[in-house]
């Protein structure tokens, strides 16, 4: 595998390939369908009392629908060749009344499982988008976002289906064929027995033609994820799509991924069709049977006219049930399909957790020790290597070097987005590992170079700094950030809603609303990742004045390509392949004339010119 050293920041982008051997790790294959279907079925357990009444609405339901056509029967052989106009009455308002029956229990367990499966998916839903959040940034660097998103929707919608529609539709058809199966021995044993006949024939269909419509299901929905994931990347990417002009080329490759989903989609729907016009020539087929055979019964006087009508209609609904449980079965491998799939992102172990004795990490005086630490992203490949620091409380440290030397990891170190391979990170002497994830990021304020802001409002985007901050702190946050006087020029001020990632705002009022996010968090440890190497020289100048306030009396971690940014550090530290070359002042590096005197040589004369 390549060496890799330009790793993702701390926003969690997406960055190289997975590290192997850290827990999690690479998802596992596809459970069998009966494994997935148990698991489907014990998330209605919770429900289980409403399921026995949707089971008894099923049991009336079907009932009532087999007591028609034996009505019918009775009402030929009794009634209508005695003439009796009377009992013929009786027994029409009966099926009437068992029609009527029926339709009415059909309603209500439609409207049960149309509740039931709503809350069954909000709580899958929630538990795998819960179970996403504890999931490390290693695990996003290895998923496509769009890939994880048609998890959460399209798969997602495949298990709703079944459950509000197919799982009374299963109940259903299975009592209607082994109703009628015994309404049809009780009545005439030897008709019942050729009706059996074709059954032995389709299961034997439905269990050739499952594996294989599951397995192209399964390949058809993964497909779908990788499409959406392109689709996310081209949208995020369109500003430079277009100003590379590449928008054809992009195409060329949505046509490809399009071309591979419309491929994996012909092959998954041409199994899935086999079930049903097969499912229906062998119903057809039993319903000759039982013509022959009942005539020639009717013919020696072992059925009679009534019997036949009654093994007729019985197998014209023997034939519904079929063709239904055809339909069914492939509704219910694309479901099984998407089963899987979010059951394997729910089985996916996180790979950075809290230990057993961990300890909430508060009020940090903000002393901070890299002991000896290395780090890669991928085995064998170092990125970090033996590094050691000591930053004092209330300190500023700046973290310079060339693109790829191992700054910005750092910081995926220190907030612990990433375990270390060896040594030890120690805030106020105590190992972050020994520490509540939560409680340490909360001493942590972040400012990164490539602000990410909500579609929300300008005073819920600063809020996110402290979700339980008033309006007045919001607006006090964004005053010390030197915000408050471009938000209220917008056009509904702090209640201007802003577009995706924060679009209808420059980069310097973006990075301004995240520098009045961190002071509304009041961390003990600042981190600024390149917080002014994307804007002009005034804005860098608003921006720089901001960060002044809120780096006073808080230890705090620079990283800065512009050197101007950083001469007045307590401590600047070159980062060079991972490791800490040179260490100093502004002016202990410069008399040192190494690796920051000629990074600084060259910014100079790149601005002199």
């Amino acid at each position: 595998m390549a060496k890799q050293q330009s790793q993702p920041v701390a926003s969690g982008m997406p960055g190289p390939g997975g590290r192997h051997g850290r827990g999690g790790g690479k998802i596992e294959k596809a459970r069998d369908a009966r494994a997935t279907m148990r698991r489907l079925l014990v998330t209605l357990r919770p429900y289980r009392w409403v399921l026995v009444a949707v089971f008894l609405l099923v049991m009336a339901s079907t009932g009532l629908g087999l007591l028609a056509p034996y009505l019918m029967g009775r009402a030929i052989d009794q009634f209508i060749a005695a003439a009796d106009l009377a009992g013929l009455q009786r027994i029409l308002l009966l099926m009437l009344g068992a029609y009527l029956g029926a339709w009415l229990a059909q309603v209500g367990q439609s409207v049960i499982m149309a509740r039931v499966s709503q809350k069954v998916m909000r709580t899958l839903r929630r538990d795998l988008f819960e179970h996403l959040q504890t999931l490390s940034l290693s695990f996003f660097d290895r998923h496509p976002h769009g890939e994880l998103m048609s998890r959460l929707t399209n798969d997602m919608d495949a298990i709703s289906r079944v459950l509000a529609q197919n799982v009374t539709e299963l109940f259903s058809g299975l009592l209607t064929l082994v109703g009628i199966l015994v309404m049809m021995f009780a009545i005439n044993f030897w008709l019942a027995l050729g009706s059996m006949l074709v059954f032995p024939l389709m299961i034997l269909l439905v269990g050739l033609v499952g594996k294989q419509t599951r397995r192209g299901f399964r390949e058809y929905q993964m497909r779908i994820g990788q499409l959406n994931g392109r689709l996310e990347e081209m949208f995020s990417g369109q500003r430079v799509i277009m100003a590379f002009g590449q928008e054809a080329a992009m195409l060329d490759d949505f046509d490809a991924a399009n071309e591979q989903v419309r491929r994996v989609g012909t092959r998954a729907q041409a199994y899935a069709m086999l079930v049903p016009p097969l499912m229906g020539i062998l119903s057809n087929a039993n319903i000759a049977i039982l013509a022959g055979l009942g005539g020639w019964m009717t013919l020696q006087g072992w059925a009679t006219v009534g019997t036949i009508a009654v093994f007729y209609n019985y197998s014209r609904k023997f034939a519904a049930p079929l063709r239904q449980l055809g339909n069914l079965y492939n509704q219910v491998q694309a479901a099984l399909a998407g089963a899987e799939r979010v059951f394997e992102v729910i089985d996916e172990r996180p790979e950075l957790t809290d230990a057993p004795d961990a300890v909430a990490l508060d009020d940090v005086a903000g002393e901070v020790i890299f002991d000896h630490v290395d780090f890669g992203y991928v085995d064998n490949v170092p990125v970090i290597q033996d590094m050691s620091l000591r930053a004092a409380p209330g300190q500023t440290i700046a973290l310079v070097g060339p693109t790829g030397a191992g700054k910005t990891t750092m910081v995926n170190l220190l907030t612990r987005f990433y375990d270390i391979d060896g040594g030890a990170v120690r805030i106020d002497g105590l190992d972050i590992r020994q520490a509540q994830k939560a409680s340490l990021r909360r001493q942590l304020g972040i400012v990164l170079q490539d602000t990410f802001l909500f579609s929300e409002s300008v005073m819920e985007n600063i809020r996110y700094g402290r979700l339980d901050a008033s309006d007045e702190e919001c607006i006090a946050a964004a005053q010390l950030a030197n915000a408050d006087r471009f938000i209220r020029r917008l056009p509904q001020g702090y209640d201007t809603k802003l577009s995706e990632r924060g679009g209808n705002l420059s980069q310097g009022q973006r990075q301004l609303l995240a520098i009045a996010r961190a002071v509304l968090a009041d961390p003990g440890i600042l981190i600024l990742d390149e917080a002014t190497s994307s804007v002009d020289t005034r804005t860098e100048a608003e921006i720089q004045a901001a960060l002044l306030r809120l780096m006073e009396g808080r230890t705090s971690f620079v990283i800065a390509h512009r050197l101007s940014t950083i001469r007045d550090a307590d401590r600047i530290l070159v980062i060079n392949e991972g490791r800490i070359v040179e260490r100093g002042t502004h002016e202990e590096l410069l008399a040192q004339g190494g690796f920051y005197h000629n990074l600084y040589l060259s910014q100079f004369k790149g601005r002199a010119v």
